[in-house]
């Protein structure tokens, strides 16, 4: 059945988008969303059909897309939105990335747009549909390029572009020095040394020496300098200036100055027909300079990456017939049978079939020590092999490759904005457009009231102001960091998924830690059998394991571990059921069997107390019991203990150490939980809680404004990994919990929780450190540069000094985003 239903209402021109909707399954549906729809302001028409699940709806030009997928979602449903990734080419400036965020925002179909300067990518999230032409029309009509980003732009193409880019600047900057040299050393030496002054004068005389001044300046701005004109002109002309319309106009400025004081002198007042030549040419060549330096600082925050990529070797040895063959590692198919030798990487995921080794997982997992792989084993591509030899199957290949997909997780991380980076937004949306402003009040401040010759004071403090009030290291203070912080977190072990997660994590209040395979090592061991009256110990450890080899929970390889050392042979199963959080149960040779802790026993109206205190006795000794009940009757009680992991302790210590509570949420029993509490001085204990209990759990920690962390490692541990404030997801669980979770662990060693927790405190200090530099070294320069300070002290600055400190301004920002690199390993510390 289709129902289509159509609100129009009257408008002025407008656009249409189609917007694909999910959860609608009747005529209601399509009724409620189009009256949610139509409800928000600058809706001109609006009809869903219900059998394609889509909405097509008219827009006035301009309306946000934010507002309607509210309404989608306050009715109910879902809109569908995918994520697209774009390389942006020719930004430079912190207002580059608020125009082109602008720009793609305006585009029909666009809920979200986000672009990182130090990643020069954006991050769009549109309706499925949205034109890839009109998100290219929109960046080129800001005045910058779009080229799609493919698989390989991490990797070599990436790479090649930062190369040609750095090629390209060293050039401009090698010629743009060898043209500026001579006119600064003669122009400075001129004034340094009145001889050389003179000797100029008696060779060439005045009109030729500008004459040659001209040539060289002009040479400068108009040859390596022409890049500025490219770019600065055209935004200005859109009434968009950015970074490079501040130095057309600085340099511009001093330039015409000086060619009409050179050409027609008699425009001037008596004393004011100087030239200013050096200045306009070394402008140029102090901010490629300090462009070079940027570039190079930029390409070494991506370093991290660049390792990961480089991991992955070209090529595989793969069985083909009766011998192996060396082939492209894009030509593996899963099943391939793969040969790795001594020293090799290793090409692609899989499970070893043969052979055994000690396998370097050091650049994956972030611990040092070897691993042995023998058969039965998983290796992962990019990891190194030792001495030995194996074949293995390959089991993933491709983007699904942990190394693939840990490459894309930092990735995602690198291109983020934090919450921090709001305020950099809404000050660089407005911060060019002001320094135009303030340069032009004071130019007319200096030419009405400034002493004479006012004209040249009031060019030359104009053009000083112009030129030091770049906003480049305000749009890199935060990506920057950003980029290093998650590149040194991965070489660690500790993969941000979200770069917002570096943010919040350094403000947790609490950590809360799953039990079993969390804080302990997820195999545990049978240790205690108590059998009731009248029941056969074999008997019932040959039935309880025989039900348990139905289950894949950690308890259920402890029993059949028991039951294989025993010799113990296992029965058929018939209507196995299992019940979360209590147990499990089944029909096996004739007799009712369940096994479970003491609630599926009271559920199934089954007495426990003959085994009260021993129960009891077993938990305060950190053992969890569990009960067995054959044909309705207790059977037995069973003890397993799951021994801690050796860095739980360390790891608890150290959280402490940085100020936090430790919670620890878990199904276990209670006084099995509250034993390993008091072993490991945790101070909240939440126990014998089910699966969907751990999100009320979570819940209630944060109460009262409280900031948690949660960290768990397998499926049931998904829901509370999404309601924490941050999740951290131990890597070695299910990869449920892993796409749930902020943070991935991928060693599983807890020790990782307050290094992440460190490196969160670090990069938001360095991020400070930064944004501090680039708004104090504005808020206090610019009024200098002003000549604010010339009635106290007569102090001028130079547009050559305002260039050179612009240039050191983004050089200071990359280098102490550089630091993070050096972050130690020990929780806490950095550099």
């Amino acid at each position: 059945m289709t129902a289509i239903a159509r609100i129009e209402t009257p408008s002025l021109p407008h656009e249409t988008i189609v917007m694909p909707i999910e959860g609608m399954n009747c005529a209601s549906c399509v009724s409620r969303v189009e009256k949610a729809v139509a409800a928000v302001s600058g809706v001109a028409s609006v009809a869903v059909n219900l059998a394609t699940g889509k909405a097509t709806i008219g827009l006035e030009r301009g309306v946000p897309m934010q507002p309607l997928l509210q309404a989608v979602e306050k009715a109910g449903y879902t809109a569908t939105i995918e994520t697209r990734e774009l390389d942006i080419e020719g930004m430079n400036c912190a207002s580059c990335v608020s125009r082109v965020e602008k720009a793609l925002r305006t585009v029909p179909g666009v809920a979200e747009a986000s672009v990182n300067l130090a990643t020069e990518k954006a991050t769009v999230r549109a309706l499925p549909g949205t034109g890839q032409h009109r998100l290219e029309e929109a960046v080129r009509a800001a005045g910058y390029r779009l080229r799609p980003a493919t698989a390989k732009a991490s990797g070599d193409n990436a790479e090649n572009r930062r190369r040609h880019e750095m090629a390209g600047l060293k050039l401009s900057l090698a010629l743009s020095a060898a043209l500026t040299l001579p006119l600064f050393l003669f122009e400075m030496g001129s004034h340094a040394v009145p001889a050389i002054h003179d000797r100029i004068m008696a060779g060439i005389g005045m009109d030729n020496y500008r004459l040659l001044q001209f040539v060289l300046a002009t040479l400068v701005l108009f040859g390596p300098g022409f890049r500025f004109f490219r770019k600065g002109i055209p935004n200005l002309f859109r009434l968009a200036p950015d970074m490079n319309s501040l130095v057309v106009l600085g340099t511009s400025a001093a330039w015409a100055y000086s060619v009409a004081a050179t050409f027609a002198p008699g425009l001037f007042p008596p004393g004011a027909a100087h030239v200013y030549y050096e200045a306009a040419a070394v402008i140029v060549t102090l901010i490629l300079l300090g462009r070079y330096l940027e570039a190079r600082a930029k390409g070494r925050t991506s370093q991290a990456i660049r390792r990961l990529i480089g991991l992955q070797p070209r090529t595989a040895h793969v069985k083909r017939g009766d011998r192996f063959t060396e082939i492209e590692i894009a030509d593996v198919g899963l099943g391939d049978i793969v040969r790795i030798r001594p020293g090799e990487a290793i090409p692609v995921d899989g499970r070893v079939i043969d052979g055994s080794s000690y396998v370097d997982q050091s650049m994956i997992t972030g611990e040092p020590v070897p691993v042995r792989k023998s058969a039965g084993g998983d290796v992962v591509g990019g990891t190194i092999n030792g001495t030995g030899s194996f074949t293995f199957e390959a089991t993933k290949i491709g983007a699904d490759t942990l190394l693939a997909r840990i490459i894309g997780m930092v990735e995602a991380a690198q291109g983020a904005k934090l919450p921090i980076q709001a305020l950099v937004d809404r000050v660089t949306g407005w911060f060019v457009p002001a320094v135009i402003l303030a340069a032009t009040l004071t130019f007319a401040a200096w030419l009405l009231l400034g002493p004479a010759p006012a004209l040249s004071h009031a060019l030359v403090n104009a053009v000083a102001v112009l030129i030091i009030a770049c906003p480049c290291a305000m749009g890199l203070a935060t990506p920057t960091s950003i980029m290093v912080a998650t590149g040194r977190a991965a070489e660690l072990g500790i993969l941000f998924r979200k770069g917002e997660a570096l943010q919040i994590i350094r403000d947790i209040d609490i950590v809360a830690l799953d039990k079993t395979g969390t804080l302990t090592r997820g195999k545990p061991e049978l240790t205690d059998l108590v059998m009731a009256d009248g029941f056969d110990r074999a008997m019932v450890l040959r039935l309880v394991a025989s039900l348990e080899s139905r289950s894949e929970h950690p308890i259920a390889e402890a029993i059949l571990a028991a039951a294989r050392t025993e010799g113990l042979p296992l029965a058929d199963v018939a209507g196995f059921q299992a019940a979360p959080g209590y147990g499990i149960g089944g029909r096996i040779e004739g007799h009712e069997v369940i096994v479970g802790a003491d609630r599926a026993m009271v559920r199934k109206g089954i007495d426990v107390t003959p085994f009260a205190d021993r129960a009891a006795e077993l938990g305060n000794a950190g053992r969890t019991p569990i009960y067995a009940a054959v044909d309705g009757k207790l059977a037995a009680l069973l003890a397993v203990a799951d021994p801690l992991k050796e860095t739980t302790a360390e790891a608890v210590h150290a959280l402490h150490e940085l100020g936090l509570k430790v919670a620890m949420i878990t199904g276990d029993n209670r006084r099995t939980a509250q034993a390993i509490a008091r072993q490991l001085g945790i101070d909240h204990v939440i126990a014998e809680v089910l699966p969907e209990g751990k999100v009320e759990a979570v819940k209630a920690l944060q109460a009262g404004g409280r900031r948690v962390a949660f960290v768990g490692d397998g499926i049931n541990d998904a829901p509370a990994l999404s309601q924490a404030d941050i999740g951290l997801a131990v890597g070695t669980g299910t990869d449920i919990a892993i796409e749930s979770a902020d943070v991935v662990l991928m060693s599983g060693d807890l020790t990782a929780v307050p290094k992440a927790i460190a490196i969160g405190k670090a990069t938001i200090r360095n991020i400070r450190q930064n944004l501090f530099w680039a708004f104090a070294y504005n808020a206090s320069l610019i009024p200098v540069a002003a000549g604010l300070l010339y009635p106290l002290n007569g102090m001028l600055l130079s547009p050559v000094l305002a260039a050179a400190a612009m240039a050191l301004s983004s050089v200071f920002v990359l280098a102490n985003a550089l630091r993070l690199r050096r972050f130690q390993i020990e929780a806490g510390t950095s550099a």
